[in-house]
Formats: structure tokens, C-alpha cells, sequence
């Protein structure tokens, strides 16, 4: 089984740690001869497909590189605009690698801030007192886990939908946090964790739980 990353909000919903165990790479490179039979965007500083769908390539794909030149953002890594580069015949025939882009630091801020608000709204959407708001969403690939303690901080995993043991899990990484991150004296409550023991013992923790399947009960 797979465990893909590890978010751990604060109370005020800011990320103050994240970590990808695993990122699926579903990359495809193609051949395209002139006019490119896909149509291009800019959306959040990449260029993605935004119409058209073949041989793998999906519409919110980014360009990752083109002829073996990978791609910063907007351009490529030799400077060229992707979007201009792409308009000249001259360039053709091209090879384009797409696949989907992983999600920039800004990216992860918003989305762990975002979960916080919809961690209130399911909270207060509860037709009981007292709920403990979102613990688990459920997609087709992966199922959100959330754990949260007293005083409001989040550990947050996503793994695969088969993967047994996760309550167990982030109430280990919850004592991982408490051993490694509140004991460390330079740390400061509410802020980023960049503590290297903190690091280790929570990679050491995702590796017993993929291997052994869980901690104990619990899923």
C-alpha cells in the first residue's frame, strides 16, 4: 500500500509542515508535427492543456518539457517562451513530455488553509453538538485521513484507499510531533517544524506503516 504525503496545520489553519512519501509520476511524451493538435494555456504560472485529449495527455496536464528541455513555469529552461515557441512551423516536429505538476509551496499553503475552513464548516454543519468536524474524505484514488488534537493543530495524510492502520498512524506521528517538535527547545508553537529528528522519525513511521499495513486496530 501507498501513503502520499503528511500535512500538519496549526491552529489557525497555516501549514507549518508538509511531506510527499510518494508522488505518482504519470508522464507522457509525445511527437507533434505542425499546427499542434492541443490548445495551450497559462494558468498559475504553467502552461497546461486546456482543450484536446489524446494518447494519454489530459486536458490540465502541464508541458514538463520539450525536446528533452525541461520547463520553468512560462518558459523553458534555455529561456524560451513555451506559448511562442510552439507558434513557429519552423520548430516542428517537436517532442512535448506532459504530466500532471506538482503543487507549488504556494499551492499547498492555500490548500491546507482551505481544508481548515471546511474542517469548521463540517463541524458546524453537524446536527449534534460538539462534532469533531472532517476525519476522513474519500476519492476514487486516495482517502484524506485527519486527526485533530486539544489544542488545534491538524495531521492530515492522504493515502491509498487500501491502506489500513492510518488512525493509528497519525496518532503516532501526533506522539512523533510531541517527542521531537515540542521538546526541541528552538522550536516555536504555531510555527514551521524544521527539526531533523522530527524529519526522521516521522519517514521511519510511514515506512513501518506501509510495510506492516497498520500499528494496531484501527484504519
Amino acid at each position: 500500500m501507498v501513503i502520499y504525503s503528511v500535512y500538519v496545520v496549526n491552529k489557525a489553519g497555516g501549514l507549518i509542515y508538509q511531506y510527499d512519501n510518494y508522488v505518482p509520476r504519470a508522464e507522457v511524451e509525445k511527437t507533434f508535427s505542425y499546427p499542434l493538435d492541443l490548445v495551450l494555456k497559462h494558468h498559475d504560472e504553467k502552461v497546461v492543456v486546456s482543450f484536446g485529449q489524446r494518447d494519454g495527455i489530459r486536458v490540465g496536464h502541464a508541458v514538463l518539457s520539450i525536446n528533452g528541455v525541461d520547463v520553468i513555469g512560462k518558459n523553458t529552461s534555455d529561456g524560451k517562451d513555451i506559448l511562442e515557441y510552439l507558434k513557429d512551423p519552423s520548430n516542428y516536429p517537436v517532442s512535448i513530455r506532459f504530466g500532471r505538476a506538482r503543487l507549488s509551496s504556494n499551492e499547498k499553503l492555500m490548500l491546507a488553509s482551505m481544508f481548515h475552513s471546511l474542517f469548521a464548516i463540517g463541524s458546524q454543519l453537524s446536527p449534534e453538538a460538539g462534532s469533531s468536524g472532517i476525519e476522513m474524505l474519500e476519492t476514487d484514488v486516495f482517502k484524506l485521513h485527519c486527526f485533530q488534537t486539544l489544542t488545534g493543530i491538524k495531521f492530515i495524510v492522504l493515502a491509498d484507499p487500501r491502506q489500513s492502520g492510518i488512525d493509528a498512524l497519525l496518532r503516532k506521528i501526533y506522539e512523533v510531533y510531541s517527542d521531537f517538535a515540542l521538546k526541541n527547545p528552538f522550536y516555536s508553537l504555531e510555527m514551521p517544524i524544521r527539526c531533523e529528528l522530527f524529519d526522521q522519525n516521522l519517514k521511519s513511521a510511514l515506512e513501518v506503516a506501509e510495510k506492516a499495513g497498520n500499528f494496531g486496530a484501527g484504519s
